[in-house]
Order: C-alpha cells, then sequence, then structure tokens
C-alpha cells in the first residue's frame, strides 16, 4: 500500500512538473513573439514613422497584457512558475532580458517620435497663427489695425 501512495506522489510530481514546463514554454513563446513585435516597432520607428501609424499597436499591447498579467500573478503569490529544469529556466531569462531591452529601446524610440509629433504640430500651429495674423484686420492688441494704403495721383485723367 506504501508503494502505490509513492507511486502516485511519484507521477503527480512529474505530471506538476510537465504542467509547469508547458507553462513555461508557453510563456516563452509570447515573450517570443512579443519581442518580435517590439523589434518591428523599433524598426518602423527608426525609420521616422509617426507612432500613430504603428500597425504592432493593439496586438503588442494585448500580449503585454497577458504577460504583465503572468508577472502579477507569480508576484501575488496566486501562480508559480516552478522552473526545475535548469536550461528552460535559463531560456526564459534570456527571453526577459531580450524583452526589456527591446522594450527599453522602445520607450526610446516611441519619446522620440511623441516629440518629432509635437514639433510637426507646433510647425503646423504657428502657419495657421501667422497665416490668421496677416489676414485679420485686428492687431495683437485687439484694436483694428492701421493698415498701409497706397494712394496716389493720376494727373492723366
Amino acid at each position: 500500500m506504501t508503494m502505490s501512495v509513492a507511486k502516485a506522489n511519484s507521477q503527480a510530481t512529474r505530471t506538476n512538473a510537465a504542467t509547469g514546463d508547458a507553462r513555461i514554454k508557453s510563456l516563452i513563446a509570447l515573450i517570443d513573439v512579443l519581442t518580435a513585435l517590439v523589434a518591428e516597432e523599433n524598426a518602423e520607428l527608426a525609420k521616422g514613422l509617426p507612432a500613430s501609424r504603428l500597425k504592432q499597436v493593439d496586438e503588442k499591447n494585448r500580449l503585454a497584457e497577458i504577460f504583465e498579467r503572468t508577472v502579477a500573478e507569480c508576484a501575488a503569490g496566486t501562480s508559480t512558475l516552478n522552473v526545475r529544469d535548469r536550461i528552460l529556466r535559463e531560456q526564459l531569462l534570456e527571453r526577459i532580458l531580450k524583452l526589456r531591452a527591446a522594450m527599453d529601446e522602445n520607450l526610446v524610440r516611441l519619446r522620440a517620435a511623441i516629440e518629432a509629433s509635437n514639433r510637426r504640430i507646433e510647425a503646423v500651429m504657428q502657419a495657421i497663427r501667422e497665416q490668421i495674423a496677416a489676414v485679420s484686420p485686428y492687431g495683437a492688441s485687439g484694436r483694428v489695425a492701421a493698415r498701409a494704403v497706397s494712394s496716389g495721383t493720376s494727373r492723366s485723367a
């Protein structure tokens, strides 16, 4: 009887390890896809494309939310990622570091894209202000601006 309990415990341990390994492999796959999306977005940002035109944003946000939820569950203790396999643990750590590097670059590139967009918006607004000022009958004080009027006399009438 003790033998069957030990055997059942051993089988449960193997099943838990296999389930844990499957979760880790799934998490690694998620990180790989997320890293690839971020790298693709970084390449487009490097070309000068505005952040608002990037096609990866929705999918990146969806995958990042799943990843953040997994990390939050582990931090809260509601879920654990026991990685007994050293190679799998190293793969997970390597992927997390690659994702972090890609996300750091992404943050820098997104900030640059936002600054460039702000500069473009300010240039357009300045052009609009100048155009309005050129056709407005009012000066900066709010009073009717004196316009230079050309007047001449013609003696050959």
